[in-house]
């Protein structure tokens, strides 16, 4: 029978001693960079023992796309039925072949428009950031669908309104778009870029009239009517806060007074 002493009872010593090891989220959390106060890791440094230092990289992407897509099927919708609200008042006139189409307008306004709205829906929150002034003025949805209702307002009016001419009708179009601005917006970036936007607009607008791609009755303003830059000033203002709101979840560049 084997006795007791024949067993070797030994503690190995310091030296062979086997290297102790650290959890792997104790390792990653030592490697990722700490949180705001130096000394505790970030929330996103606890979840590295799991998920990795940083997040996913198509994110940024995956949200630019959906925000473009959601703008240009708003800019297609409003282009369909305001263009068809315009040529039923004979405010603007399409050769007939393109009235005969199911939609009732040219083919390449409503991809055009939709185009037009996703730029100028994603620059407005672009220009906020770089500018250092996150607009937060009235930045719901309930105030974006005013906002909406009363874009379609003001270019419902400019074909139903019947004035002594169309002077009277442009100034009051201009104060109708400058109150949607104040009401809805206020911000000095949200008023240049409605201007430009305006701008830019009006003369791509003169060069299809002027190469004969449709007309406008009535000409005052070259070969367009007076009251259209107000119309593409007061849409501006309307895509871009469409676009500011679906930015919402978009971290952006702190304010500094």
């Amino acid at each position: 029978m084997p006795r007791l002493h024949d067993h070797v009872w030994s503690c190995p010593s310091a030296g062979a001693a086997r290297p102790y090891s650290l959890p792997r989220g104790m390792i990653a959390a030592a490697r990722c960079p700490q949180g705001p106060g130096g000394t505790e890791p970030s929330p996103r440094v606890q979840q590295a023992g799991t998920s990795g230092c940083s997040a996913r990289p198509g994110s940024w992407h995956h949200d630019l796309v959906q925000r473009s897509l959601v703008l240009f099927s708003f800019g297609v919708v409003l282009a369909l039925v305001l263009n068809l609200l315009q040529i039923q008042r004979n405010v603007t006139l399409f050769p007939d072949e393109v009235i005969a189409t199911i939609f009732s307008s040219a083919w390449w306004v409503p991809p055009c428009c939709g185009t037009a709205a996703a730029v100028v829906g994603l620059l407005y929150p672009c220009i906020d950031s770089h500018l250092g002034e996150p607009h937060k003025f009235k930045r719901e949805w309930a105030s974006v669908m005013r906002c909406i209702a009363v874009f379609v307002g003001i270019n419902h009016a400019s074909a139903k309104l019947d004035f002594a001419n169309n002077v009277q009708l442009s100034l009051t179009l201009a104060a109708l778009s400058l109150g949607l601005w104040w009401t809805f917006d206020r911000s000095r970036s949200g008023l240049g870029l409605g201007i430009t936007i305006a701008f830019l607009a009006t003369l791509i607008t003169q060069l299809l009239v002027y190469n004969g791609v449709y007309q406008y009755t009535s000409p005052d303003f070259l070969y367009i009517r007076s009251w259209l830059p107000c119309i593409f000033f007061s849409g501006g203002v309307t895509v871009g806060n469409i676009g500011r709101q679906l930015a919402m979840g978009v971290p952006e560049k702190p304010h500094s007074d």
